[in-house]
């Protein structure tokens, strides 16, 4: 009778100490993830928001400080002033977007509701918002009223080129790539590792399965609050502006 003795290998696990020694560090870099993408998501739409209220105000001022006698002119000055204060923001949130999306509906938002010359000017401008706060200015200028009054409406025009400074250091200082990089391999290999850690705490369950869906259970809460991280970021401030509010801030009497 031959006896066949098979290798046992050892029991692929380790001890939790581990685990629980890297778990604050992992729980450091998520929380300053997600804290600093909230901090950028909320610096955007305040901007917006002044960015909005300032255009809201303008035309306010613009309304009940014109001194124009003949009421055709009247209107027209200020509807060219409602279609400047408009192109700002429009103009804006398109600067916020990638070069090579959505140029088509900004052409077409701008042919719809601006006159042919202006259109052109803004579309075949370097600086797109830049053009529009020119235009801005000139509308303003336009309008018969007080220089003290005009001086008034011209600092909230100011308030408008802050805000857009401030929207442009926010698009184009992200979170440093390293840092994101950085918490994503550490998230990876602590969850890679994680079941052989979980192995003996399943003594338990029958061949140890009760691992596997604990460990799928932490993978999407920790891999979520990374995301989460992700999908709150600035762009997100700036998009949803497009998406609520495409025809840009009221600006009508």
């Amino acid at each position: 009778m031959v006896t066949i003795k098979v290798a046992q290998l050892p029991l692929l696990k380790l001890p939790l100490t581990p685990y629980t020694l890297a778990s604050p560090s992992l729980g450091l870099l998520l929380v300053f993830r997600t804290n600093s993408a909230y901090r950028r998501w909320d610096e955007a739409r305040k901007a917006w928001g002044l960015i909005i209220n300032n255009s809201r105000n303008i035309a306010r001022m613009g309304t009940a400080w014109i001194n124009e006698p003949n009421e055709e002119v009247r209107r027209k000055k200020l509807d060219r002033l409602s279609k400047c204060i408009w192109a700002f923001p429009r103009s804006l949130s398109r600067h916020m977007e990638s070069p090579f999306t959505a140029e088509a509906d900004y052409v077409a938002d701008l042919r719809d509701r601006l006159d042919p010359e202006h259109a052109d000017g803004l579309i075949q401008a370097a600086h797109r918002p830049n053009r529009a706060l020119f235009d801005l200015t000139t509308a303003v200028n336009d309008l018969s009223m007080h220089a003290l009054r005009r001086n008034e409406i011209d600092k909230s025009i100011v308030v408008l080129g802050d805000q857009k400074g401030a929207s442009e250091r926010l698009f184009s200082s992200p979170v440093p790539l390293f840092y994101t990089r950085h918490t994503a391999r550490f998230l990876t290999i602590w969850m890679l590792l994680l079941p052989f850690g979980l192995y003996d705490s399943f003594n338990s369950t029958y061949n140890h399965l009760g691992m596997i869906p604990c460990a799928a259970i932490l993978a999407i809460f920790l891999f979520g609050i990374e995301e989460l991280a992700f999908q709150v970021s600035v762009k997100e401030a700036f998009w949803s502006y497009n998406r609520r509010n495409d025809r840009g801030p009221s600006c009508r009497f």
